[in-house]
């Protein structure tokens, strides 16, 4: 499997952090965030990668070149001179994608059972298939609506009361949903995951336990305690 990371955000709640650095390389524990998130997808079977960079994206790409040292392939898509947005991200990396691909986020640490979530998908045979989590505000405000194995609605701003689920920030995608999506312009992940839900492409894989992500410092230090319980 290939995946795509989305590493491109100016990561503005992790400021004076991010002021220096893009916010998947924030050091935890003197390593960059980044590299426990390769190395846990590497160890679910998954060795090539697409980075999608903007922000101080050059330091990505200088810290983890071709990917050789970490035993993985790594190719970039940089956003050019404006932000693409996560949708607009991908769509920009079309040329590297295979015909199905992983798309996470550059600030998740995501355990979940990848296998599992990639048999399911060629099952459902869906354009897409995001894993999502029973959270009821949680792990944060829940932001999905799921209803006989699909996802029907997608709100980051969690309106709607009967949002029990949240994006765990994992998505599988065939390299055809990106027609959904315009080019050269700043693309939202709720505009294009939308589509997907309008057209009924969009199935969803429940997943258990929690996510990481280090999007806020509550997250990074949250990150930091399981580390430290969590040693291997």
């Amino acid at each position: 499997m290939q995946a795509v990371i989305l590493a491109g955000g100016l990561g503005t709640r992790l400021r004076p952090l991010t002021f220096s650095v893009p916010k998947p390389m924030v050091c935890v524990r003197d390593e960059p965030f980044l590299e426990y998130e390769v190395r846990l997808l590497k160890k679910n079977g998954i060795e090539k990668f697409v980075f999608c960079v903007g922000y101080r994206g050059e330091m990505i790409e200088s810290h983890f070149g071709s990917g050789e040292r970490f035993g993985v392939s790594i190719a970039y898509s940089y956003d050019g001179d404006k932000p693409l947005g996560p949708a607009g991200a991908l769509k920009n990396a079309s040329n590297l994608l295979e015909r199905e691909f992983l798309v996470t986020y550059g600030d998740a640490f995501l355990q979940m059972d990848y296998r599992s979530f990639a048999e399911k998908f060629h099952e459902c045979g869906k354009l897409g298939m995001m894993s999502v989590l029973e959270n009821h505000d949680e792990f944060g405000r829940s932001d999905i609506a799921v209803k006989n194995g699909m996802v029907t609605k997608y709100d980051k701003n969690g309106s709607d009361p009967k949002m029990i689920w949240i994006n765990f920030g994992a998505t599988l995608l065939k390299k055809e949903a990106l027609d959904l999506i315009p080019s050269g312009v700043e693309v939202g992940e709720e505009r294009f995951y939308g589509a997907l839900i309008a057209k009924r492409e969009l199935a969803a894989f429940i997943t258990i336990g929690r996510f990481y992500e280090i999007g806020t410092v509550r997250g990074l230090r949250e990150f930091e305690n399981f580390l430290a319980s969590n040693p291997n």
